[in-house]
């Protein structure tokens, strides 16, 4: 039985997704490992404090980071998971120019979440041609299994404390 998130699950789920210090802060874990809680902000040091406490609130509330022994902080399975739906989207940006042929990751990344956020009416108002669509599906799949492997997670900014 194959089950697929609703077109509005989709859409907000790209929208938190896509946040620039969750998608920093994931492919930073996935591509060194784990970072010490004391060296966040020197590890992405392209964050402000206020976007590093958002990056990491949103991953601890949606079950993406845990803190492992010695305080470092680690990908849990489900943020290993987006890590590699974070990774097969640029893949598929860089291999299609998309949204423009120089573009850094993160931009690829929005950009291509946006371009799945919009799935239903992608085809009729696309610049892209038929090939890079079916590419994309890889990313939609992707996606799809992560949204569904994840259904209890609430895809809402967690409160943060005052």
């Amino acid at each position: 039985m194959n089950i697929s998130p609703s077109t509005a699950t989709v859409r907000d789920a790209c929208a938190v997704l896509s946040s620039p210090g969750l998608i920093r802060l994931i492919t930073e874990i996935d591509d060194n490992g784990p970072i010490p809680s004391r060296r966040l902000a020197d590890t992405l040091a392209d964050l402000s404090a206020h976007g590093l406490r958002q990056a990491t609130d949103l991953a601890r509330g949606l079950d993406l980071v845990h803190v492992r022994p010695g305080g470092r902080l680690g990908l849990t399975t489900s943020g290993l998971e987006l890590a590699d739906v974070y990774d097969v989207t640029a893949r598929w940006a860089r291999r299609h120019a998309y949204p423009d042929p120089v573009s850094d990751f993160t931009s690829r990344i929005q950009s291509t979440l946006a371009l799945l956020a919009a799935a239903p009416v992608l085809t009729a108002n696309s610049r892209l041609t038929a090939d890079a669509l079916a590419d994309l599906t890889r990313s939609q799949d992707l996606l799809d299994q992560w949204l569904v492997a994840n259904q209890a997670v609430q895809l809402g900014a967690p409160e943060t404390a005052a």
